[in-house]
């Protein structure tokens, strides 16, 4: 199955994890509903192998389409974006396939444009600093002639709407004895350069770990995504334990699925937030 009927890129071969969250948004508008006439999302399921307990277990999410996505990727390998094309065409959906098919096209187009970036390390050198001359002075304390980068403890992934609370993680964790350096975006990053593209720099070669700061807005964030799916991509199995995410407030929607097989930092019980700063700080000073 290619992309469209004039391109030859092969979708079977491009993971799901390219999709990005308007794509699963979409995709759960056309199946969450229960329909008597169309498949839904439970018969999608049922084609991926999902098992009937399963299946009713999803019944009481917000979002089972999207649940089932993030769950069918975590333990798939042959999760790839066209084998969820066939599905969803064996489960007469093509009406679904033929809508979202320009915005699939798209998010496959964008996968395969970062995986032509150069090798972040060549053979020969085992530094983390990095190679090309775009990713010098992005930070402000970078050397624009192209010296030692500036490295940090921890990469913040936060929604603009949590960052009052990453104030106050500025605040326990940097000014006080634990002296740690944090990557805040918005605070360190100079203007001017690709978002994905530093990003992708700071993640994977400036910054020891990530602190994804949990929310019911973060689940919206189309850059809060791409953050931690291609931090978990540099770590399966959180062998380093390179991901810490944070919940710091009560969320209406489920926690990501894709971080439950992770410890949570948890802010939101008063009998452990008298040693949350410390646990948290503690967790990123790890060499």
């Amino acid at each position: 199955m290619s992309a469209s009927p004039n391109s030859s890129t092969d979708m079977w071969s491009i993971p799901l994890i390219a999709l990005n969250m308007n794509v699963r948004k979409r995709l759960g508008l056309f199946l969450n509903p229960r329909n008597t006439v169309a498949s839904d999302w439970m018969s999608v399921a049922e084609n991926m192998g999902f098992s009937y307990l399963e299946i009713k277990n999803y019944e009481g999410c917000q979002n089972p389409t999207r649940k089932i996505l993030d769950d069918w990727q975590s333990r798939c390998p042959e999760a790839t974006v066209g084998k969820l094309l066939k599905l969803l065409e064996d489960s007469d959906r093509k009406d679904v396939v033929e809508d979202l098919r320009h915005l699939i096209d798209e998010d496959c187009r964008i996968y395969l444009e970062k995986q032509k970036e150069p090798p972040v390390q060549v053979p020969e050198v085992t530094s983390c600093i990095p190679r090309t001359l775009e990713r010098h002075a992005i930070t402000l304390e970078d050397d624009p002639e192209g010296g030692k980068p500036e490295l940090f403890d921890a990469f913040i992934c936060y929604c603009q709407d949590d960052f009052d609370f990453v104030r106050e993680m500025i605040e326990q964790l940097e000014r006080t004895e634990h002296k740690l350096k944090l990557c805040v975006f918005e605070r360190d990053v100079l203007p001017g350069s690709c978002v994905w593209t530093i990003t992708s720099e700071l993640i994977e070669k400036r910054c020891k770990r990530m602190v994804v700061v949990i929310s019911d807005e973060y689940l919206d964030s189309d850059a809060c995504d791409f953050q931690t799916k291609f931090a978990l991509s540099l770590s399966p199995g959180a062998q380093s334990k390179r991901l810490i995410p944070v919940k710091y407030k009560s969320m209406k929607k489920p926690f990501p699925s894709i971080l439950r097989f992770l410890t949570v930092c948890d802010y939101t019980r008063p009998c452990t937030q008298s040693w949350f700063w410390v646990r948290l700080a503690r967790a990123l000073s790890l060499p």
